[in-house]
């Protein structure tokens, strides 16, 4: 439940990462007022006296931190059991509140912004956006499109369909321009394509290209001629890669065998690589996984690394995603200690995670950097994660969570908590999230 809306708050006793600059400030300050815009930020040496009526937060040497952002999440999956069993098996009403289950605990472990690549229907971004739910600010793709036998294709082996209406079939420029015409019916803030194989699809290899170079290019002209709506690629081998970047696709998703040309692409083309590797260092336990998914995973598995290595090195534009569905929900700052697993700095592990993925979704003129006429969408953990970034993964380091200065989520202890307790509030969305 939301807590302190419409009172100004002030955080002190911190250690501060903004989210733009390159090193930490000690002993900061932050205040926002009741609108939630934050009015200062930096040193406690410079910040205006404190008032008796601001909610007041002694942060007890904690780190204040941007939310963080999650680009590549799959909220409507379960990741704890079959897409198959969730498909045929679970009533429809209960996997609207596990659901619903889900987009809390992502925002309980500090993501306060998500960009959901198929599977969550635009309702819940809107019952988030008026208050029937809290959660992550939220875009979302609705669904994802492929070919016949490619990525998104859920045919079983024996032509049975398992029905996720979420994955759409194009085999032709006018049918993929029809998918993407559905997509955006539906409500689609972004359009997600698969122009790879993939890891865990059986019908394909993640070498394979999907979609065709015009398919693509029609996809993506779509997206322009409505509202200039973004398209995101699932692309993992080479092929997918390139031909995503060429026709003009906003971001790579995943992106395993990227090579030199591609780095050099993205950069020319001011895309962004989503990693997601989460998925690469979560172990596949042979005994509970389907022998030709092991098998592609244990292949791809270091090439992938050495891959997003060397993107790392060349200073590629990447943001920061979990793909979480296929990985754990709720442990998705897990993706920021496998980034600096990686060859990236820790800062620059966090800026991917806010400033960064901020840019990526189009709201960066208000959200993923802290500083005055910024909303107060903010994390605060226990720990310095400079130091261990692996700390921001552990959703109890994670003790404040707000969005638009409304606290969403205290761990605090009870001398550290504001005595105010004002009416609950809605979450706010990403479209609220312009200046006043």
């Amino acid at each position: 439940m939301g807590l302190n809306d419409g009172a100004a708050l002030r955080i002190h006793n911190v250690r501060l990462i903004d989210g733009a600059s390159i090193e930490s400030v000690d002993d900061a300050v932050l205040e926002a007022n009741g609108d939630g815009w934050i009015t200062y930020v930096g040193p406690a040496t410079e910040a205006p006296q404190a008032r008796p009526d601001v909610a007041t937060i002694n942060g007890r040497g904690g780190t204040l931190l941007p939310g963080l952002f999650d680009c590549h999440t799959h909220l409507g999956v379960p990741s704890d059991r079959s897409i198959v069993e969730a498909a045929l098996l679970t009533d429809p009403v209960l996997g609207m509140l596990q659901t619903t289950e889900r987009i809390r605990r992502t925002l309980d472990a500090g993501i306060t912004s998500a960009r959901d690549l198929g599977g969550l229907p635009a309702g819940f971004r809107d019952a988030v956006a008026a208050g029937h739910i809290v959660g992550p600010r939220l875009q979302t793709s609705v669904g994802l499109i492929s070919h016949t036998g490619g990525h998104a294709d859920t045919h079983l082996p024996g032509g049975n369909d398992l029905g996720l209406d979420y994955c759409t079939l194009a085999d032709d420029v006018a049918g993929a321009r029809k998918a993407a015409r559905r997509m955006l019916r539906a409500g689609a803030d972004v359009i997600k394509i698969c122009t790879s194989g993939g890891i865990s699809s059986a019908h394909d290899d993640p070498d394979d290209q999907d979609l065709l170079d015009e398919e693509i290019a029609a996809i993506v002209d779509e997206g322009r001629r409505h509202r200039h709506r973004p398209v995101a690629a699932h692309a993992q081998g080479r092929a997918g890669i390139l031909s995503a970047i060429r026709c003009g696709v906003r971001s790579i998703e995943h992106g395993f065998g990227i090579d030199e040309e591609g780095c050099d692409l993205i950069g020319e083309k001011q895309a962004f690589l989503v990693p997601t590797l989460s998925t690469v260092f979560q172990p596949l336990d042979p005994q509970k996984t389907a022998p030709w998914r092991y098998q592609k995973k244990l292949r791809w598995n270091e090439r992938t690394k050495e891959n997003i290595a060397k993107a790392i090195a060349k200073k590629v534009n990447i943001a920061a995603g979990t793909d979480a569905g296929i990985t754990p929900h709720g442990q998705n700052p897990f993706e920021l200690a496998c980034l600096v697993e990686l060859g990236m700095s820790p800062i620059d592990a966090i800026r991917a995670a806010t400033s960064n993925s901020a840019r990526l979704l189009g709201v960066d003129d208000t959200l993923g950097i802290l500083r005055p006429g910024y909303a107060a969408d903010l994390i605060l953990c226990t720990a310095d994660p400079l130091q261990d970034i692996k700390a921001l993964s552990e959703p109890e380091n994670i003790v404040l969570v707000t969005q638009q200065g409304v606290i969403r989520k205290h761990t605090l202890d009870a001398a550290d908590w504001p005595q105010q307790q004002p009416p609950v509030a809605g979450s706010p969305s990403l479209q609220d999230a312009t200046h006043p």
